[in-house]
Protein backbone atom coordinates (compact mmCIF):
# COMPACT_ATOMS: atom_id res chain seq x y z
CA UNK A 1 0.00 0.00 0.00
CA UNK A 2 1.49 3.64 -0.39
CA UNK A 3 1.43 6.24 1.55
CA UNK A 4 0.26 9.66 0.25
CA UNK A 5 2.91 12.67 2.28
CA UNK A 6 1.34 15.89 2.20
CA UNK A 7 4.44 18.74 2.25
CA UNK A 8 2.60 21.30 3.71
CA UNK A 9 2.24 19.48 6.95
CA UNK A 10 4.19 20.43 9.52
CA UNK A 11 4.87 17.40 11.73
CA UNK A 12 4.98 18.88 14.52
CA UNK A 13 2.00 21.04 14.31
CA UNK A 14 -0.99 19.48 16.60
CA UNK A 15 -4.21 18.82 14.18
CA UNK A 16 -7.87 19.22 15.02
CA UNK A 17 -10.56 16.70 14.31
CA UNK A 18 -14.09 17.10 14.56
CA UNK A 19 -15.77 13.44 14.89
CA UNK A 20 -19.54 12.82 14.82
CA UNK A 21 -20.91 9.68 16.41
CA UNK A 22 -24.63 8.49 16.51
CA UNK A 23 -26.32 9.76 20.04
CA UNK A 24 -25.54 11.78 22.86
CA UNK A 25 -22.78 11.27 25.10
CA UNK A 26 -23.76 11.85 28.98
CA UNK A 27 -21.24 14.45 31.19
CA UNK A 28 -20.10 11.74 32.73
CA UNK A 29 -18.01 10.98 29.67
CA UNK A 30 -15.80 14.33 29.45
CA UNK A 31 -12.98 13.04 31.76
CA UNK A 32 -12.81 9.36 29.83
CA UNK A 33 -12.55 11.64 26.50
CA UNK A 34 -9.63 13.86 28.08
CA UNK A 35 -9.56 17.34 26.25
CA UNK A 36 -12.12 16.75 24.27
CA UNK A 37 -15.05 19.48 23.40
CA UNK A 38 -18.47 17.51 23.38
CA UNK A 39 -21.24 19.21 21.55
CA UNK A 40 -24.96 17.66 21.86
CA UNK A 41 -26.61 18.17 18.60
CA UNK A 42 -30.08 18.87 18.12
CA UNK A 43 -30.21 16.29 15.55
CA UNK A 44 -29.76 13.59 18.38
CA UNK A 45 -25.87 12.92 17.36
CA UNK A 46 -22.57 14.29 19.29
CA UNK A 47 -19.79 16.18 17.81
CA UNK A 48 -16.56 15.45 19.58
CA UNK A 49 -13.37 18.56 18.24
CA UNK A 50 -10.02 17.66 19.49
CA UNK A 51 -6.58 18.58 18.82
CA UNK A 52 -4.79 15.28 18.28
CA UNK A 53 -0.67 15.31 18.37
CA UNK A 54 -0.46 12.24 15.70
CA UNK A 55 -2.11 9.59 14.45
CA UNK A 56 -1.69 7.24 17.44
CA UNK A 57 -3.54 9.61 19.21
CA UNK A 58 -6.57 9.70 16.51
CA UNK A 59 -6.46 5.63 16.48
CA UNK A 60 -6.77 5.72 20.43
CA UNK A 61 -9.62 8.26 20.41
CA UNK A 62 -11.33 5.93 18.04
CA UNK A 63 -10.65 3.02 19.86
CA UNK A 64 -12.67 4.86 22.58
CA UNK A 65 -15.86 5.67 20.40
CA UNK A 66 -15.88 1.99 19.44
CA UNK A 67 -15.59 1.03 23.33
CA UNK A 68 -18.88 2.86 24.22
CA UNK A 69 -20.62 1.13 20.89
CA UNK A 70 -21.74 4.16 19.42
CA UNK A 71 -21.63 4.42 15.02
CA UNK A 72 -18.89 7.05 14.06
CA UNK A 73 -20.54 9.39 11.42
CA UNK A 74 -17.64 10.99 10.66
CA UNK A 75 -13.99 12.00 11.40
CA UNK A 76 -12.67 15.57 9.96
CA UNK A 77 -9.30 16.89 9.91
CA UNK A 78 -9.92 20.60 9.60
CA UNK A 79 -7.93 23.72 9.58
CA UNK A 80 -7.08 24.80 13.34
CA UNK A 81 -8.43 28.22 11.96
CA UNK A 82 -11.52 27.69 10.54
CA UNK A 83 -13.10 25.33 13.56
CA UNK A 84 -16.68 25.30 13.13
CA UNK A 85 -19.05 26.33 15.47
CA UNK A 86 -21.85 24.40 16.36
CA UNK A 87 -25.18 26.27 15.14
CA UNK A 88 -27.35 27.46 17.77
CA UNK A 89 -30.16 26.58 15.68
CA UNK A 90 -29.35 23.36 15.67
Amino acid sequence: MSEIHDSRMNPDETMVYQIRIKGHVDDQWNDWFGGVTITLEADGNTLLTCQIVDQAALHGLLRKIRDLGMPLISANRIDAGHVDEPDANS
